[in-house]
């Protein structure tokens, strides 16, 4: 027992219990009032506080659903449903996750592009670089509707607006992460390659890239998380029929609290695995590249 609790997995365990354990209250807490209101309407008086709990506990459309419903939510729509049923809950998150990557992706190559041209602009990182970063104080519930609107006039939609969205969200962690990294060589090393006569493109590839590559990753790590919320923030204004966003606003309007939070659980999820896929890929590439840590 003391060697469990030395190691990760202890700590871990108690935090989720305390979850566990604060959610049923809450759920028994914020349930109580309705369920009254059940019982005297029904002449029923003198419940036991039993019963009480456990009917608070198994409402059809409680005001905070509790675990064991969410994951009985949760196992109908993945385990009991076929995938390709617009009933599943993989089915959405699939549709999610094809914007969501596709956003990640052009983030990622837009983030780098852009760090590549401050780092060795002055100019730009004087003039680009306060843009950059003012972008993100513009709140995305307010410009998500207006990108839907403006693509859709020229023709375009479907996926891609969803992905310029996701976008919009994971440029700037790659951006600012790989303008530190690429400024992260130490200047004995950097006068070194000017020693050597290198070009700007053999210092860039041969120094700076290879120290920014642990702050890419890092970066990533941040970037796949936000590109998820921006697609899932993506499928609200749009009406969509399929995407987690698009389940949690059917549930938002018919009251279905245990279809949201089990969508909410899903992108968490979802959210976890990309970011763990992407500290693997990051393991690999650093162990390849003789920097693992």
């Amino acid at each position: 027992m003391t060697r469990l609790f030395s190691g990760k997995t202890g700590p871990v365990l108690v935090v989720v219990l305390a979850i566990f354990v604060i959610w049923y209250g809450a759920a028994i807490m914020l349930n109580t009032p309705f369920q009254r209101d059940i019982y005297l309407r029904g002449d029923l008086t003198d419940v036991p506080v039993t019963r009480l709990v456990s009917d608070t506990l198994n409402q059809d459309r409680p005001v905070l659903p509790a675990p064991h419903q969410v994951v009985t939510e949760i196992y109908q729509t993945t385990v009991l449903k076929k995938i390709t049923s617009k009933r599943s809950l993989v089915y959405h998150a699939g549709v999610t996750l094809s914007s969501t990557l596709l956003g990640f992706l052009m983030g990622t190559v837009l983030g780098i592009f852009l760090a590549v041209l401050i780092v060795h602009s002055r100019v730009l990182d004087k003039s680009l670089m306060p843009w950059v970063i003012s972008s993100q104080t513009i709140p995305i519930l307010a410009i998500a509707p207006m990108i839907i609107v403006v693509l859709n006039a020229v023709g375009i939609s479907g996926l891609l607006p969803k992905a310029f969205i996701s976008t919009y969200l994971s440029f700037f962690p790659v951006t600012v992460g790989m303008v530190t990294g690429l400024r992260s060589p130490e200047a004995i090393h950097l006068d070194l390659m000017r020693t050597y006569n290198a070009s700007k493109s053999q210092t860039f590839w041969s120094l700076r890239f290879p120290y920014a590559v642990p702050y890419l990753f890092t970066s990533m790590k941040v970037a796949v998380a936000a590109s998820l919320v921006g697609a899932i923030i993506g499928e609200l204004p749009t009406g969509a029929v399929a995407g987690l966003g698009a389940r949690l606003l059917a549930g938002s309007y018919y009251g279905q609290t245990v279809q949201i939070w089990s969508a909410l659980i899903m992108a968490a999820v979802l959210a976890g695995s990309l970011v763990g896929i992407v500290g693997l890929v990051n393991a690999m590439v650093l162990k390849r590249m003789g920097m693992a840590r």
